[in-house]
């Protein structure tokens, strides 16, 4: 479980480096490139220890939490369908972006609480729990950071196929993952 908790608080706390307002410092000491390098190795790493943390912790057999019902399952599949799609629309600008503002995170928080939604273990209420809390603050703060008018105009004016496009990989990413690649990466079959 040590493995889990530090490798959260190294990914989540290098993607909290703006919030806690010392992004521009490192920028001046390290530059664009030395302060990328830094940030990519930190979350990497941190990526690596939540894997095998979490392996780690459900081959260990961690304590239950909570036993949720079977259909919230069935809800858990219907929330990765859209995370799938704000994903994409992260990717894909175009209306779903203009309208969210901030897909990536709207995505990482309807993924946290499908697998809230679906997993009562220990191991899975730290990791889940700890990306929806991190996600909800990251959100709270940009609301308070200027809005980039130019990247909304941008997404406002994309082309309405753009939305169809950010669907249709986001359906296709998630098909992909529910049937294949969850099983593989982490283990546990989905469908």
């Amino acid at each position: 479980m040590l493995l889990l908790i530090v490798g959260l608080v190294l990914l989540l706390g290098v993607h909290s480096i703006q919030i806690v307002g010392i992004k521009n410092p490192l920028l001046a000491r390290f530059g664009k490139t030395g302060y990328r390098a830094f940030h990519s190795v930190i979350s990497l790493a941190g990526l690596v220890l939540i894997v095998i943390g979490y392996g780690q912790a459900r081959a260990m057999g961690v304590p239950q939490l909570y036993d949720p019902p079977a259909w919230l399952r069935h809800v858990n599949l219907v929330l990765m369908m859209i995370a799938m799609v704000l994903l994409a629309a992260f990717v894909v600008p175009g209306r779903i972006k203009a309208a969210v503002k901030h897909p990536m995170l709207a995505a990482i928080k309807v993924w946290a609480l499908g697998h809230l939604l679906a997993n009562g273990d220990l191991a899975s209420v730290i990791l889940f729990g700890s990306f929806l809390a991190w996600a909800v603050i990251d959100r709270i703060w940009l609301k308070r950071q200027p809005v980039d008018v130019i990247a909304l105009e941008k997404a406002r004016a994309a082309p309405a196929a753009n939305d169809l496009i950010a669907v249709v990989i986001g359906a296709t990413a998630f098909v992909l993952f529910a049937f294949w690649l969850h099983p593989a990466l982490i283990g546990v079959a989905v469908m």
